[in-house]
């Protein structure tokens, strides 16, 4: 496999648990209404670590600081990206919803809401396992076929979110 480097990055996500590490942040997204890790686009020029302390800043109003790297992982198709997952720990803010974000909330780790992003509740698993190297495999998750059944079942969101991707969010606030 070829090693992504830190200017492939297209998007970053954030794992943040409560400090007894039962709980996890979520947000519910205002453009597709389910549940997600807090995360984001890279900007042009900016680091995987900068873009998931700005993005999650920006859609929980936390200050964060990056314990670890969690995972790479690499698009297997036009509706991925490269993404970098980091685990993060507050240390100032307070919860805030912002543009993007309905809701945010802490939920325990074995009862996650619904709808929770099948992907990213994978790459909740993947934390799980506090491995001491950084996991680096493509976005198997998000085949073709995966998201068609995911349309088939979730029809309004899969077109929400196709929209969004095509540039035509429905951030409402």
């Amino acid at each position: 496999m070829a090693i992504l480097h830190q200017s492939d990055a297209r998007s970053v996500s954030a794992v943040i648990f409560n400090q007894q590490k039962d709980h996890i942040l979520l947000i519910k997204r205002r453009d597709v209404p389910i549940w997600t890790l807090p995360g984001g686009g890279v900007d042009e020029g900016e680091s995987p670590e900068a873009a998931v302390i700005r993005e999650v800043k920006e859609e929980t109003g936390l200050d964060v600081r990056i314990s670890r790297s969690v995972a790479i992982y690499s698009p297997v198709n036009r509706f991925s990206n490269h993404t970098f997952l980091f685990e993060c720990v507050p240390f100032a803010g307070s919860i805030t919803t912002g543009d993007e974000t309905k809701q945010i909330n802490f939920f325990p780790l074995k009862a996650p809401p619904s709808p929770f992003f099948f992907i990213h509740n994978d790459w909740l698993q993947d934390t799980l396992k506090q491995l001491p190297h950084v996991i680096q495999k493509p976005l198997s998750q998000a085949t073709y076929f995966r998201i068609f059944i995911y349309l088939c079942r979730h029809p309004i969101q899969v077109i929400r979110f196709l929209l969004s991707r095509a540039g035509f969010p429905l951030n409402t606030k």
